[in-house]
């Protein structure tokens, strides 16, 4: 009893006070202090930790830099547990940087007994590099690789880590042959997990000129992801084209969903590479890449494969709605007052009908998205054919399912379409092999309604609703390829998909400004035989696709002049024409056809009944707070129980 007692005074004892410069025998006795004898002094020793025995040295000291006195509390201690499963966690990506650098802090170099702390310059460098890898899986940079609390300076005396590391990979990359590709892509199948940690590692990587955003979300909750890449990302800049790119809005059409993934990492990849026409390209064009309109539905169509899925499951959303016949069908409106001049036809209002019926939540923000921003051109990318279709989709005739049917933009869309067609390997080529329709004589392009008919397609909502003009662009045959197929279908599509963003640059561009020089927002920009207007953005720039040839455009705003330009536009421009206006203020004289005729002033009323709203609002919990879940990586670090779990990996936590 007496020797239990005395043991925990001896265990507790040391905690009641700090111990004085020289403890007394009786002090020492009683467990309240101490005195140090030179055996008790650390010293190094052996590393011994599984995760850190690869380190350029053997000789380590505890307590460590973070306190830990014994290789058991590393061991045991939730910075260790990350760094064992930190390359599964990052698909490999930094690994095994951050591990080294890493055990650099939990198990430090001794030398001459004296513990050496890692070098500041190497912890900021990798930081930098990896941050991005840390932000696509919503983990916060782990606090022990802290560079200023945890390393040191060249000057104070530090060792680098990741030296040998360093010298081992710049003798792996000095054998490789210039040949050799200089940007790697994975070209496999990626999960819509996999996905958005690969478009967020991206925009990371490339933060300069790149960002992530997020449009909306599906119907099960996923996020539909966009990645944007220009000069000034989150920005619109005067008189720079916005162009969008669209895939698998049909979920088991996976091609475009892949292609699009693997364009984001090539334009970051070959930018920061130096690649002279990406770095023009992202310089003077906004390139948004939806890679998946449909997640929900390619979750169900890969858990099939491309050996089982049919050429249906998964082609609708979560609802069962065909996405691409769930717009509104201005094309209907258009067709029953086109006789009437009284009547736009261009930005035509959404009928309030239309919010009564089944709206996808998939829908619903991809028409937010296109109404917010200035798109000028779009391709959608979808699969079951070798063609490239333009509007209309929807056949002038209700009785004729097979109906040319075109725009009033035939050929600006013909010579749209003809662009990515002539650029692909082998998509106008009339000895390549179709999957049942043939497009030989039309070169790989199709009217729409000529080909088959469907109303509420995104197409032609796109051209009657906003600016944009909008391409569907069929893939090939096969909807669902094999894995091996992805490397050659890249390679037959990159050109195609290159030259379909830069030819946004065609046609003429400007800026409409009142007399003081302020740009003129919503001026409508008309040209003499087209009856279809597009209008200026918030700082009055604009942008005009037109085919070669001589055009009599002009510009026009309510409480304005018109004026009138006559433009000549040669066939080997490459350049969009600039042409801008000045417009003088005249009096307002009331219209009396307002009163009686849609006018652009409709085109605001957006879901005026909030008929969406039940799929908009965020699930609420307890006290009508969002409920915050964790990350799906949370797990690793809880199975020793929640009050164990390390909460600073959280980002919300930082």
């Amino acid at each position: 009893m007496h020797l239990s007692v005395f043991a925990l005074i001896l265990v507790l004892g040391g905690n009641w006070c700090a111990p004085p410069l020289r403890c007394e025998p009786g002090d020492e006795i009683l467990g309240r202090c101490r005195n140090s004898s030179p055996e008790e002094k650390p010293t190094c020793t052996e590393v011994n930790l599984g995760y850190c025995n690869d380190m350029d040295y053997s000789r380590t000291m505890f307590p460590n830099i973070l306190g830990h006195k014994t290789r058991q509390e590393v061991e045991s201690g939730a910075e260790y547990l990350l760094l064992s499963v930190i390359h599964g966690l990052l698909n490999g990506e930094c690994s095994p940087d951050i591990r080294l650098l890493g055990c650099s802090v939990l198990a430090p170099r001794c030398r001459d007994d004296r513990l050496v702390k890692p070098c500041r310059s190497s912890c900021e460098a990798l930081r930098k590099g990896c941050g991005h890898a840390f932000e696509a899986i919503d983990m916060a940079w782990p606090y022990f690789l802290d560079c200023d609390r945890f390393f040191a300076s060249e000057q104070e005396g530090c060792h680098d880590p990741l030296a040998v590391l360093r010298a081992r990979q710049e003798l792996a990359f000095s054998s490789l042959s210039p040949e050799e590709p200089s940007t790697i892509i994975q070209f496999t199948y990626t999960s819509n997990a996999q996905m958005y940690s690969v478009l967020k590692k991206t925009a990371a990587k490339c933060s300069h000129i790149s960002q992530v955003y997020s449009i909306g979300r599906s119907t099960e909750g996923r996020d539909l992801l966009v990645i944007e890449f220009s000069g000034n990302p989150g920005q619109h800049e005067l008189l720079e084209p916005e162009v969008k790119l669209v895939g698998n809005m049909h979920g088991n059409e996976v091609l475009g969903r892949q292609l699009l993934i693997y364009l984001s990492q090539y334009l970051c990849s070959e930018y920061l590479l130096g690649n002279e026409r990406v770095q023009t390209l992202i310089n003077t064009t906004r390139v948004h890449i939806l890679a998946s309109m449909n997640p929900d539905g390619y979750e169900l169509a890969a858990s099939e494969g491309h050996l089982l899925n049919g050429w249906t499951n998964g082609r609708t959303n979560a609802q069962n709605i065909d996405l691409n016949r769930n717009f509104p069908d201005l094309t209907s409106v258009l067709y029953r007052n086109r006789r009437s001049r009284l009547y736009r036809a261009d930005h035509i209002a959404i009928p309030d009908a239309y919010w009564f019926g089944k709206v996808a939540s998939e829908t619903y923000a991809v028409m937010k998205w296109v109404r917010s921003l200035p798109f000028v051109q779009s391709a959608s990318l979808h699969g079951g054919d070798l063609v490239v279709s333009y509007p209309f989709d929807f056949s002038r005739h209700p009785q004729e399912e097979r109906m040319f049917s075109p725009t009033s933009d035939e050929q600006a869309f013909k010579q749209l379409a003809r662009t990515y067609a002539d650029s692909h390997a082998s998509m106008a080529d009339n000895n390549t092999e179709r999957c049942g329709a043939s497009f030989i004589r039309s070169g790989g392009i199709t009217n729409g309604a000529q080909w088959y008919s469907f109303a509420g397609g995104m197409s032609d909502f796109n051209y009657l609703h906003t600016n944009c003009f909008e391409i569907t662009v069929e893939l090939g045959c096969d909807k669902f390829p094999s894995e091996v197929e992805l490397y050659p279908e890249w390679k037959r599509n990159k050109e195609a998909l290159f030259s379909f963003m830069e030819s946004v640059h065609r046609g003429i561009k400007g800026v409409v400004k009142d007399k003081d020089g302020n740009g003129i927002k919503g001026a409508s920009i008309s040209l003499r035989g087209i009856r279809h207007d597009i209008t200026t953005a918030e700082d009055g720039d604009y942008w005009r696709l037109l085919s070669s040839g001589t055009h009599i455009v002009s510009a026009s705003a309510k409480g304005y002049s018109k004026v009138i330009k006559r433009v000549s536009i040669p066939a080997n421009m490459e350049k969009a024409g600039r042409v801008d206006f000045v417009l003088k203020k005249v009096p307002v004289e009331p219209d009396f056809d307002d009163h009686f005729f849609p006018t652009v002033d409709t085109w605001e009323r957006f879901d005026p009944y909030n008929q969406f709203e039940r799929y908009s609002q965020a699930e609420l919990g307890e006290g009508g707070l969002e409920r915050q879940e964790k990350p799906w990586w949370w797990a690793y670090f809880t199975q020793a129980g929640p009050e164990s779990a390390p909460t600073w990996l959280l980002r919300n936590n930082n």
